[in-house]
């Protein structure tokens, strides 16, 4: 496994038996080391390395509270890696509600704008892939 310097690069099989680098991080991970490298005066070199990787996943956006400045700091995530490598965005909330959440509808358009350009979106309904994938564990009746 290949260190990246706030975290570590994560071996997805397809992409890494391809060849590619990967990053995965949680949005309010992503957000914090991006708000330590602004403090520590590392974040132009931390964005440098966001925008190299091949591929950003950005997993769980609207799942717990973000700081006030989340919207900016996607937006220039995303408009680093416009057009340049993949990015894969993950959240439960529906896009509608992201200006809402992320607190500055102008910068969630300008983020959504980019993102959603060449974009494959997945929209998999309000059910969870992992309770659609087990058995109905909250059944009444003993065990079969």
């Amino acid at each position: 496994m290949v260190q990246f310097e706030r975290g570590k690069y994560i071996p997805f099989p397809l992409p890494i038996q391809q060849g590619h680098r990967v990053v995965y991080r949680e949005a309010h991970a992503l957000l914090e080391e991006l708000a330590d490298a602004t403090l520590d005066g590392t974040r132009r070199r931390y964005l440098a390395e966001l925008t190299a990787v091949p591929l950003l996943i950005v997993d769980d956006l609207g799942m717990r509270k973000l700081p006030h400045t989340a919207a900016e700091d996607l937006l220039e995530v995303i408009m680093r890696r416009y057009e340049r490598a993949s990015t894969l965005l993950t959240s439960n909330r529906p896009v509608e509600d992201w200006g809402k959440l992320l607190g500055d509808t102008a910068a969630v358009t300008a983020l959504l704008d980019r993102l959603l350009h060449h974009a494959h979106v997945l929209k998999c309904g309000p059910r969870s892939w992992r309770t659609k994938i087990q058995p109905d564990l909250r059944t009444d009746g003993p065990p079969a």
